[in-house]
């Protein structure tokens, strides 16, 4: 905590000193108004004796309520509101003292004292801050900028640039699009003018670049800020999320560029914390796919709950190699064990287990390429379908109480070999018998940001001149960032009791266009006339939009307003049963016959022209004859 002295780099005692100097100024003058400036011989007594019951409990009572260790510096509207009340109290106390110390004490006097006290001593206070501000408050020679957001987020960043004068940025004013706040000063700043009127704005000013302090601004409100900011040519930043201003988090130490999650921003996540300490605190706990983009941030995330152990699995070294450095240097507390390995490769899955026997697995390691996987079927049945195998027998194996498989929205009515064989994890798990380890699936969309998705993609053909290429106009999925997806993925596994498929909240889908015009937009140039996008249509396995659920999927609410369970028919054992035959099929590359073994398995399977051009035989042109028609129509993108 911040005291007194340490504010005014005073001794403690010329504090005290100055204080009691207040309180006793404050009693005098109550007197000398009170006999308009002429006290009689006969009040002298009562004045002394007045001013030393003041001094003495003013004093006390100020420092119970901790007055003495206030930042004048920082003195605010609470600060106030503290004064009046200790000086109330201490006014009470002092009035019951004094009438029974003397006799004949003019009431009035304990009124004018009370008010004339405040004013003294909030004052000499208030006196302190105007002396700061008024200092940090002149004209820097830094940058000149302009702050867009009149509102408490505005006003909160006005305060620390003017307290921190080394940033070098100097505020000549707020742009807000609330019309009644034009020509208003806030703090002694002007409310220059509207989002619309910032190109004049910053040419009569002569701000070249804009802080915009609009933390519960919408994507659509954000959109706007960010064109009124690309048409007056000046550079553009954000400041913490709503989130962040909440948790008390310097507002200047969280300047940063508007990244494209600015625009698509959803609603901050609520975790149940103390549901997830019970269940990961003290536990070892196992990642595959660790240093992939899901993988990495749950291994943040997990770390913070505590585990005795954290085991990331993971083919990839380098990838591995950095997650250990950032985790050991991060929680330097924390059992980190990294293991190089693959989940097609049962003996070494097996082995890692057997040494650490994780209590929980989180299943995060798959191949998630669409259109890649149209041209590997023999890879990612291997991959995705027996990785998933190998995994959950070994957890089951070796004590693991909990298995979560890390599915995706694209195994609901897949039209892409990945989504069938995300399709066939779901069943494989809840067909499994276990003697004691739960299995559960967690289903969500695209994440924003992740290993060969769309933004890493749209931002490399921004950086060369464009054009953006987008497969479709009406293309669209759901998205989340990766920590939201990561945290609602732990959060639904501290739910799971077994054969259960989670599915998370991902809002409305998002036009794959729209986030292509953002991220031009972001980049400082105008979509079209800077950079074009081009439509190259659709990638084999590709539908124009996803599904969250099957027709015979139930919804049932849980306790987590952004997570739900589908509920389906109860899975037979059909898909366990048939793995070695799978397998043996993949072991001689039969591409035709396990096309035609999933198409089995997993009925909605509509395989794309790109599949079917594969196949040497007809076995599978046969099956696809007798796809329903609804299955069709969500593979052509078309709403059933």
């Amino acid at each position: 905590m911040i005291t007194f002295s340490d504010a005014t780099k005073s001794p403690r005692w010329l504090n005290l000193f100055a204080e009691a100097g207040m309180i006793a100024a404050a009693g005098f003058s109550a007197f000398l108004l009170r006999f308009e400036f002429q006290v009689p011989a006969f009040y002298l007594s009562h004045l002394n004796v007045a001013l030393v019951v003041w001094i003495v409990i003013k004093l006390s009572v100020f420092h119970w309520f901790r007055m003495d260790r206030r930042a004048w510096r920082f003195f605010s509207v609470q600060d106030v509101l503290q004064l009046v009340r200790a000086n109330a109290t201490a006014s009470i106390i002092s009035s019951v003292v004094l009438l029974f110390a003397t006799t004949g004490f003019p009431r009035s006097i304990y009124i004018l004292d009370f008010i004339l006290c405040c004013l003294f001593v909030g004052a000499r206070y208030l006196s302190g801050r105007i002396l700061v501000e008024a200092r940090h408050s002149k004209p820097g020679a830094g940058r000149d900028i302009l702050i867009y957001g009149a509102g408490g987020a505005g006003v909160a960043l006005l305060s620390e640039l003017r307290r921190n004068p080394a940033l070098g940025l100097n505020v000549v004013g707020f742009i807000d699009d609330n019309p009644h706040l034009t020509e208003v000063y806030v703090q002694g700043a002007k409310v220059l003018g509207q989002g619309h009127e910032l190109s004049a704005v910053a040419t009569r000013t002569g701000a070249r670049e804009v802080l915009i302090a609009a933390p519960s601004a919408s994507p659509d409100e954000m959109f706007q800020i960010l064109q009124h900011c690309q048409h007056a040519q000046v550079r553009f930043r954000t400041v913490a999320a709503l989130g962040e201003i909440i948790e008390g988090k310097a507002m200047t130490a969280q300047i940063r560029e508007v990244d494209v999650q600015d625009l698509l921003s959803r609603p901050q996540i609520e975790l149940d914390h103390g549901l997830l300490h019970e269940k990961i605190e003290g536990r070892v706990v196992m990642v595959t796919g660790a240093a992939g983009s899901i993988g990495w941030e749950l291994c943040r995330q997990l770390a913070r709950f505590g585990p005795s152990r954290l085991v990331a699995f993971e083919i990839a070294e380098t990838p591995l190699f950095h997650l250990e450095r950032e985790m050991r240097q991060k929680f330097p507390e924390l059992d980190f064990r990294a293991e190089i390995g693959s989940i097609q490769d049962p003996s070494r899955v097996s082995a890692v287990m057997a040494a650490h026997r994780p209590s929980i697995v989180y299943h995060a390691a798959a191949y998630k390429h669409v259109s890649m996987m149209e041209s590997s079927v023999i890879e990612a049945v291997l991959n995705n379908v027996f990785g998933t195998y190998h995994v959950a027998l070994a957890a089951d194996e070796y004590g693991t109480d909990e298995f979560v498989l890390i599915s995706s929205d694209k195994a609901v009515r897949p039209t892409s070999l990945m989504g069938a064989t995300k399709r066939m994890c779901e069943l494989l798990i809840r067909s499994l018998p276990s003697s004691r380890t739960r299995y559960v699936a967690v289903r969500f969309g695209n994440v924003l940001g992740s290993n060969g998705s769309v933004i890493p993609l749209f931002k490399n053909q921004i950086a060369n001149g464009g054009p953006v290429t987008v497969t479709h106009p009406e293309m669209r999925r759901y998205f989340m960032t990766i920590p939201e997806a990561s945290q609602l993925v732990l959060q639904a596994s501290a739910m799971g009791s077994g054969a259960q498929t989670f599915v998370l909240d991902m809002g409305s889908q998002v036009k794959i266009v729209d986030i292509a015009r953002k991220l031009i937009v972001l980049s400082g140039f105008v979509p079209e006339d800077d950079i074009k996008i081009e439509f190259t249509g659709p990638q084999p396995g590709e539908k124009l939009y996803e599904e969250l659920n099957l027709d015979d999927e139930a919804t049932v609410a849980t306790s987590h307003r952004k997570i739900k369970i589908f509920m389906e028919s109860a899975a037979s054992s059909r898909i366990a049963d048939q793995m070695d035959k799978l397998h043996h099929l993949c072991d001689t590359r039969m591409v035709g016959e396990v096309i035609a073994m999933i198409m089995e398995l997993v009925p909605e399977y509509t395989p794309s022209d790109r599949i079917l051009s594969q196949l040497p035989s007809a076995p599978v042109r046969k099956a696809v004859q007798q796809v329903p028609l609804l299955s069709r129509a969500a593979a052509a993108g078309v709403a059933p």
